[in-house]
């Protein structure tokens, strides 16, 4: 089964202790479709072609379980049979240790994968659309055409860089303040406040266009090359914990099935709701947020730092690291009641420095955001994550530039 010279690469693997089966290599009867977990769903994630070979987990189930990407891939125990003759474990390449180099590629389509770097070896498989693959590493052919070195149950496999693109990050949209057109008097100027209409279009754009939007626990997966995601991702986050933002965006992200961040300064959450007043700023009561608990996700804005110092710069930029650390860890106390994983951190005005980024990784938090402009990618450092505001009067066409798969300036 060894075509065009390819040299078949078999790696035995050691299970540990306790374990039922050794790791084998099986062989594909006919094309099989293969399965994963991308994101919170499981999918169809492509086809392996008959007479491949990859290395399988056998377990007690009607499914053979192999290495997909950051994660577990499944494979229906009838399309594969045990490799026929002795096989010679050989790592002819020397990368199938080699540790993954924090890229990924993304599929828009069908993307045909090849056992060499060239489109006339034997076919490998497909893997499905919309989906983001770690890369080993990049190489070109004699065509001086790109490929992307993939791994696929311990099989390296290649794609070609004209069937897919390279991953340039996961964007992570910024909000602060929502109110309708025609209540807004006192914010018509405030680029952190948008329309409910621009919302609402920029979210059904979303759902039309086929995004899945992550928690800040998949974002972590991602930048820590620990979890398969989907292409088409967006993280979706709200900065303050303003009322408008269960008023408004809530019911908007509920509909589509769309979840959410929202970032708490814990100090302003009020005891009882009050009445809705558009001409001013409003905080989230209690029983608000508690409302908003299947669609929002809380995390923190601080305790008692959302403020400025006579020369408008965030005091948190003034502050010992001492009272930072103290801080970081009430807002983490006080957002308990609503969410016993408290992880993730928005600077204040967006507002940082090494005493700050210190501060919160000694309190707990495995990641923080910022307000520079870009977007979010594996390797990145995990307290100095950009983001993207898309304004009340970006148009549609701005938005789909500034989320799409595009290298940043």
């Amino acid at each position: 089964m060894i075509k065009h010279g390819f040299v078949l690469l078999l790696l035995l693997i050691s299970m540990g202790a306790g374990a039922a089966l050794p790791a084998r290599y099986m062989q594909t009867t006919e094309d099989a479709a293969i399965w994963a977990q991308i994101g919170n769903n499981m999918k169809n994630v492509g086809t392996l072609r008959a007479g491949q070979i990859i290395s399988v987990e056998p377990i007690a189930a009607d499914y053979y379980e192999f290495k997909f990407g950051f994660g577990t891939g499944f494979i229906d125990k009838g399309h594969l049979e045990p490799v026929q003759g002795h096989q010679k474990v050989e790592d002819g390449l020397g990368d199938l240790n080699k540790p993954l180099s924090n890229q990924n590629l993304v599929t828009w389509k069908d993307t045909p994968v090849y056992n060499a770097p060239d489109a006339g070896s034997a076919p490998f498989g497909i893997l499905a659309e919309n989906l983001r693959y770690p890369i080993l590493s990049k190489l070109k052919d004699r065509l001086k055409q790109t490929w992307y070195q993939v791994r696929i149950g311990n099989r390296l496999a290649y794609v070609s860089a004209l069937d897919a693109q390279e991953d340039h990050g996961i964007p992570v949209l910024t909000y602060h303040h929502i109110l309708r057109d025609e209540e807004n008097t006192r914010f018509r100027h405030t680029s952190t406040t948008t329309s409910v209409r621009a919302f609402s279009n920029q979210m059904t754009w979303l759902r039309d266009m086929g995004y899945t939007t992550l928690t800040l626990y998949q974002l972590e997966g991602y930048v820590r090359n620990k979890m398969n995601l989907p292409a088409r991702a967006v993280v979706i986050t709200f900065d303050d914990g303003l009322k408008s933002v269960s008023r408004y965006a809530y019911p908007v992200l509920k509909q589509y099935g769309f979840k959410a961040t929202a970032f708490i300064v814990s100090s302003r959450i009020k005891g009882h709701p009050q009445k809705w007043d558009p001409k001013s700023l409003q905080f989230m009561s209690i029983s608000e947020l508690q409302e908003i608990r299947d669609t929002f996700d809380f995390q923190s804005h601080t305790h008692f730092l959302h403020r400025i110092d006579g020369y408008r710069r965030p005091i948190l930029l003034s502050r010992s690291y001492h009272n930072i650390l103290m801080d970081f860890a009430r807002s983490r106390r006080a957002l308990a009641q609503f969410n016993p994983h408290v992880l993730y951190l928005s600077y204040p005005f967006g507002g940082y420095n090494a005493t700050a980024v210190k501060a919160a990784n000694d309190a707990g938090f495995h990641m923080a955001v910022t307000t520079v402009k870009g977007k979010v990618k594996p390797g990145d450092n995990p307290f100095l994550l950009k983001r993207l505001y898309i304004l009340r009067t970006d148009s549609l066409e701005t938005m789909s530039r500034l989320i799409s798969n595009q290298p940043q300036g």
